[in-house]
């Protein structure tokens, strides 16, 4: 069984000091000596060292104690900041796009274009559980790079890799990945009570720092391929899976919450919020050049429920982290993906997204007059057209393309993730169909 356990760190005065002392991550930090030798000429990192141990420990946390979440790594030494930024961006094409400027092609990048389709990713974790690559820098960034690596100029986006639940492992949950079920919560909320468990305050620069670590070393070993993105999980998806203790095909212990403890549920949510906001924008001052809100189960609530219980959030991390993002002088687009909830697309196009993700629901024309002209649209194939031959995958790509419309206001994308049974030459074959007829429509729409 593969299981990665979060546990508590004992707080001690030399960690207290040292996280105070934790230097500010920014894109203006100098990484330009890591790409040519990683040990070269860096400062040790200001916060406690952490060495990977698989031993485990159920997780408590209380409301009062200010501890560390999440089982011990070693964190990347990050320089000193300097004058120097990451290495100059080679292809904008994503973020032209998802500024609404006029593009040559449709950029293109994937859900989950870094995971278990992949051979070289299964070998990745033949040595190491999830959570470890998760949580150790350098192997989080070696499998970020690897479809980069592996198809090239076909991709114009990275996302780096990383996982929506290590909010709630930092909120003080534990969450474990388990072999062929997936993400497992032990000890999941079940009544209002249970709140009390939780950190109500999150330092996401030391209890995710390992994530900001993986963004700013990612960056530099992207070498400016191609823009990164960081991500996180919406409050409504987030508090779910914190209730159900894992995947759900009802969802309903998490909706039992939403009509009996309705107050409950959005203070939940607010704290989810809360810690999503800091993240998001420390993921930006470390380095990610677009930031993406995944709502997962957000078509699993009816239109009113949704706008009740997810709506608000998604609004509140859209106005914030913009707001955040212009003081700190960071234009980072802002990208939300609400799956299933194709009546929110209207409500969302209104919000400070920049982008809006549809799943392949949606008729790309439809979605073009609900947004107006507000928003780029991403996405938005059915992930099985992958089992069909590439003659196929080519056919339906072009439908897609021809009803977006790809010389602006669109990213091409499927409408969810990979699978882990997909082909790797047939999303390469997805791949040159968004690079060949996009560009062939594009040069048209001149």
């Amino acid at each position: 069984m593969d299981a990665n356990r979060i546990s508590p760190q004992p707080e001690t005065a030399t960690n207290t000091a040292n996280r105070k002392k934790r230097l500010p991550r920014g894109a203006d930090d100098d990484y330009s000596d890591l790409t040519r030798n990683p040990s070269a000429s860096l400062q040790p990192h200001a916060s406690r060292r952490r060495t990977h141990s698989p031993a485990a420990a159920t997780a408590s946390v209380d409301d009062n104690e200010d501890v560390m979440t999440g089982p011990p790594v070693e964190l990347v030494p990050r320089p000193v900041a300097g004058a120097s930024r990451f290495p100059p961006l080679l292809n904008d094409l994503v973020l032209r796009a998802a500024r609404g400027e006029k593009v040559e092609r449709a950029p293109v990048w994937i859900m989950r274009q870094a995971g278990r389709y992949l051979p070289e990713f299964r070998k990745s974790r033949e040595k190491n559980d999830f959570f470890t690559i998760c949580r150790t820098p350098r192997l989080a960034c070696e499998v970020t790079l690897q479809p980069i690596d592996r198809y090239g100029p076909l991709l114009d986006a990275s996302i780096i890799f990383s996982d929506i639940l290590v909010v709630p492992q930092a909120m003080g949950l534990e969450v474990q990945m388990l072999e062929k079920v997936g993400p497992h919560f032990p000890d999941p909320l079940r009544v209002p009570a249970d709140l009390a468990r939780l950190r109500t305050t999150v330092d996401v620069e030391e209890s995710l720092g390992y994530v900001l670590d993986a963004i700013s070393l990612t960056r530099v070993e992207l070498r400016g391929r191609v823009p990164l993105f960081g991500f996180v999980g919406a409050p409504w998806t987030l508090m779910a899976y914190m209730i159900e203790g894992g995947s759900s095909k009802t969802l309903s212990k998490a909706k039992t919450w939403l009509f009996r403890y309705p107050e409950e549920s959005k203070r939940l949510l607010q704290s989810v919020t809360n810690v999503c906001i800091d993240f998001l924008v420390a993921q930006a001052r470390a380095g990610a050049q677009l930031l993406q809100v995944f709502d997962s189960w957000g078509g699993e609530l009816s239109p009113h429920d949704f706008a009740q219980f997810s709506l608000p959030y998604l609004e509140q991390i859209a106005t914030v982290v913009s707001d955040r993002l212009t003081k700190l002088g960071l234009n980072v687009p802002l990208v939300v993906f609400a799956r299933g909830a194709h009546y929110a697309l209207d409500d969302l196009s209104r919000l400070k997204y920049s982008v809006v993700s549809i799943d392949w629901t949606m008729d790309p024309e439809v979605a073009r007059k609900i947004a107006g002209g507000r928003v780029t649209l991403q996405g938005n194939a059915d992930p099985s057209l992958l089992y069909a031959d590439p003659k196929v995958i080519k056919e339906v790509a072009r439908t897609m393309l021809t009803k977006f419309g790809p010389e602006r206001l669109y990213i091409a994308n499927l409408g969810h993730g990979m699978y882990p049974d997909h082909d790797p030459e047939h999303l390469r074959a997805y791949l040159e169909a968004i690079r060949d007829v996009s560009t062939e429509l594009c040069a048209k729409a001149k």
